[in-house]
C-alpha cells in the first residue's frame, strides 16, 4: 500500500494505510482493542487510540507529578503534522 502524501489530512487515508503507517513508526496494535496502539520509546511510553472523530494519545507517567499527559488531534490535521506532534513525545 502507498500512503497519500504527508500533507494529506488523516481523514483521507484508508484505515489499512493508517494501520500500516503506525506499524512503520514502531507502534504495536492492542489485540483486544484493535483501535488502540502502544508506543514504546526509550524516553517515553504512550497509548494511541483511533477514536471516531480524533486520534488520542496518552503519554504514560509523563507529567512532572508522574501523571499521564493526554492530547487529542482531529483527523483534519495532516499525517505529517500528527506524526510530528505525536512522535516527538510529551
Amino acid at each position: 500500500m502507498t500512503l497519500p502524501s504527508a500533507d494529506t489530512p488523516l481523514y483521507n487515508h484508508p484505515l489499512p494505510e493508517i494501520e500500516q503507517w503506525l506499524k512503520s513508526r514502531g507502534c504495536e496494535q492492542n489485540l483486544r482493542e484493535l483501535h488502540c496502539w502502544n508506543i514504546d520509546r526509550p524516553a517515553w511510553k504512550a497509548e494511541l487510540a483511533l477514536e471516531i472523530d480524533q486520534l488520542t494519545i496518552r503519554y504514560i507517567n509523563a507529567g512532572n507529578d508522574g501523571q499521564d499527559i493526554e492530547r487529542f488531534f482531529k483527523y483534519s490535521l495532516s499525517r505529517q503534522d500528527i506524526e510530528a506532534a505525536v512522535f516527538s513525545g510529551p
